[in-house]
């Protein structure tokens, strides 16, 4: 399970820095609060000054969306993020983050459906998978890295 959920949260650390924003850390051991229960945990900072809110909106789908597709790939079995209850809060905060820029329902699970074709597409690529690899040998190792570590270890893949 602590693999898994590996690929999961590298999946999410991965996309966040592709895209801009920076991982303050990512742990396989999250703290447990009164919020859902989780298996692990990413904390993501958007530098919301630099992108337009339909560009911002756009990243944080693509971040909410890359652990399910990471899981995905791994497994070698391809799901609908919407329909795996493991994934429910991923979906939810695309879903929320969609609905920003497309109102229509069914607009916008065609647009979070293309998304994640389009993510499984990109992490399939041999430097993107060896990044996020990486990202889980380290996770693995230490249950729990800061965004410093993430970036560092991804460097010599982006």
């Amino acid at each position: 399970m602590e693999e898994i959920n590996a690929y999961h949260e590298a999946g999410h650390a991965l996309l966040a820095i592709v895209v801009g924003a920076r991982v303050r850390h990512v742990s396989l051991i999250p703290e447990w609060d009164d919020g859902a229960d989780r298996f692990a945990e990413i904390q993501v900072e958007w530098p919301i000054d630099q992108f337009t809110t339909r560009e911002l909106h756009q990243k944080m789908i693509m971040v909410a969306l890359a652990g399910p597709v990471a899981e995905m790939i791994h497994t070698g079995e391809p799901y609908h993020p919407g329909f795996i209850g493991e994934w429910a809060s991923d979906w939810q905060a695309a879903w929320q983050s969609a609905e920003r820029f497309i109102s229509d329902r069914q607009k916008r699970m065609s647009f979070l459906e293309k998304a994640t074709n389009d993510l499984y597409s990109l992490l399939s690529q041999d430097h993107y998978w060896a990044a996020l690899a990486a990202i889980v040998d380290e996770l693995v190792a230490h249950e729990t890295l800061d965004g410093e570590q993430v970036e560092q270890t991804v460097q010599t893949w982006l």
